[in-house]
């Protein structure tokens, strides 16, 4: 991420044939942490969710890991985030196939966050639930319940999910236990023994565990909305930092504990390093999952017949595009354009090969002709 467009990565000049001004454009790290590489395969995930939303509610559901766990994640991350996706997904099933409920199969998707607005440790699920399913035959669709209390489309009741879902996860993080998977090194030693293992266990049983249900979305648009800001994102983005003077960062975030006023905070540089740490994801770990219709070996199958229960046609499909050319679709920006005439497009003469270009300076790109 640091190298990110900076000559250590190499780069490409481009020339503009209408004012003839050469531009010299280093490549980006394609981090998949890093705040600034991230947009184009956003909208490219957006856009094939939205390919897949049906025309039914949608909830949002938040499901959270108590602080106590912090220690335990920063030594076994790739371990409690599966067992949140496993736990977390078991208990909307559960759910869902009660006939007291649902007695059908919905569209989940799921996507992990780690950090709080002050890039603390803050580890939870936001899912998105379609407000009914697929029945279990694939005969009909079956749609979410009205709350008769409250004349409004329910979903599954909170405090019976929050239960359920605390009993699974323990019960895993035990059997995790066990069989010798977790990881005590470091600040988590205390957890170490059977002792020690079941003080943890039975704090977290004597806690709730906070579940977060919103009501419905007005409609599939909104949910698009929603998704493109939490799915390619990590701890910060660049917007949010202020300055960074005398080894300090200052940044702006939200304090819910305060009814969400903006704040800001000042931090450390290496303090500001070490939260940011916290968020990077074990190699190959996946934080975006879909589960029930949209699971991946049967979901074109059930997708379509789920259109055809709900008559909804089948999406468009558009051509395979470009980075520049879907960005100039999707928001209007035409990243060819010279930065200098407003007119003429650039065009590629050469690359630069790694380390060996000029390197970059603090201030806008650099411009020769």
């Amino acid at each position: 991420i640091e190298n990110g467009r900076t000559a250590v990565l190499g780069g490409h000049c481009l020339h503009c044939g209408h004012c003839g001004v050469e531009v010299i454009q280093y490549n980006s790290c394609r981090n998949r942490h890093c705040p600034t590489c991230q947009t184009v395969a956003r909208l490219r995930w957006v856009e094939a969710r939205e390919a897949e939303l049906l025309p039914v509610p949608y909830f949002h559901v938040v499901f959270t890991l108590p602080h106590d766990l912090n220690s335990l994640a920063q030594g076994n991350p790739k371990l409690l985030y599966n067992l949140l996706f496993q736990s977390a997904s078991s208990t909307l099933r559960t759910f869902a196939n009660d006939p007291k409920y649902l007695a059908a199969e919905p569209s989940i998707t799921m996507v992990l966050h780690t950090w709080g607005e002050n890039l603390n440790q803050h580890i939870h699920l936001h899912c998105i639930v379609s407000g009914g399913g697929l029945s279990m035959g694939g005969e009909r669709w079956i749609p979410s319940k009205h709350n008769p209390h409250a004349k409004k489309l329910f979903l599954f009741p909170v405090k019976a999910l929050s239960k359920c879902f605390r009993g699974k996860y323990i019960a895993a993080l035990r059997q995790a236990f066990k069989e010798g998977q977790l990881n005590f090194a470091g600040v988590t030693l205390k957890y170490a023994t059977d002792a020690g293992f079941s003080n943890l266990l039975n704090q977290l049983h004597k806690k709730p565990w906070v579940i977060y249900a919103k009501r419905p979305f007005a409609g599939p648009e909104q949910v698009i909305r929603y998704l493109g800001r939490y799915t390619h994102r990590v701890a910060i983005s660049n917007q949010r930092i202020i300055s960074m003077e005398d080894g300090r960062v200052t940044f702006r975030y939200k304090d819910y504990a305060d009814h969400d006023r903006p704040k800001r905070m000042t931090l450390d540089v290496n303090e500001f390093i070490r939260r940011f740490l916290l968020h990077i994801l074990p190699s190959g770990f996946m934080r975006l999952r879909h589960y029930g219709i949209l699971a991946n070996r049967y979901s074109k199958k059930k997708l379509a017949r789920c259109r055809e229960l709900l008559h909804q046609p089948e999406p468009l499909l558009r051509k395979k595009e470009s980075a520049p050319e879907l960005l100039m679709r999707v928001a209007g920006f035409d990243v060819t354009l010279c930065p200098i005439c407003k007119a003429g497009h650039l065009q590629l003469t050469k690359s630069l090969e790694p380390e060996t270009c000029i390197p970059r300076s603090t201030g806008p790109p650099r411009y020769s002709g």
